[in-house]
């Protein structure tokens, strides 16, 4: 027996896009709701603060080192990297020296990690400012502050200074890398000024780099 021919609108009955108003119904409504993913990620742009869209970009960061206590350490982004701002009391400047021995690059050599202004003891514009990317340059793990001479974790002859959690790296308190560690190089200085006594800019010099 032939089949009996059926009509389109009876085939598509069950199926709302083949029904040509719900078709339309249900693509207006698909519209609306990209208009509204697109209206709810207006305002979350939009609310970028100047320095949080920068320092997106990369640009220089500005930083208030004002209230930062000899002996502590701040942490800003630049880059999308950390940057230490670590504000070294008379005794971390004095086991500087102390390190040196046991230092694989004492006197800043790698020209890469450091611009010149910095190929100094304390690695800085300032002696009592430590301005430093805290990413060790073994395998990029973040160190740990390890500031106590001595501490019965690191032994008695730690000058004090930094630890890579991942690998062993020590650094003392100008990021300089001990000798026979994974981390090739001492830790990376970028480029920095101060703008005031209060105010330090890191991502850019005197010199125009960025």
């Amino acid at each position: 027996m032939a089949d009996t021919p059926r009509s389109s609108a009876a085939c598509c009955a069950p199926d709302p896009l083949c029904n040509p108003s719900r078709r339309q119904l249900l693509m207006a409504t698909a519209g609306v709701g990209g208009a509204l993913v697109v209206a709810a990620a207006a305002p979350f742009v939009a609310s970028l603060t100047p320095s949080e869209r920068a320092r997106a970009a990369g640009a220089p960061v500005e930083v208030d080192i004002d209230k930062l206590a000899p002996g502590e350490l701040m942490v800003v982004e630049w880059r999308g990297k950390p940057v230490w701002v670590l504000h070294r009391t008379p005794e971390m400047l004095a086991a500087l020296a102390r390190a040196e021995p046991d230092l694989a690059d004492p006197a800043s050599a790698v020209d890469t990690q450091q611009p010149d202004y910095a190929r100094n003891t304390h690695r800085s514009l300032k002696p009592e400012y430590l301005v430093a990317v805290g990413i060790c340059t073994h395998l990029g793990c973040s160190p740990s502050s390890a500031f106590e001479p001595g501490s019965p974790a690191m032994g008695a002859d730690w000058p004090g200074g930094f630890l890579c959690p991942c690998h062993g790296s020590t650094f003392d308190f100008a990021g300089r890398v001990f000798k026979n560690k994974p981390a090739p190089t001492n830790l990376e200085v970028p480029p920095h000024r101060y703008m005031s006594d209060a105010r330090l800019l890191i991502g850019a010099d005197d010199s125009g780099v960025a």
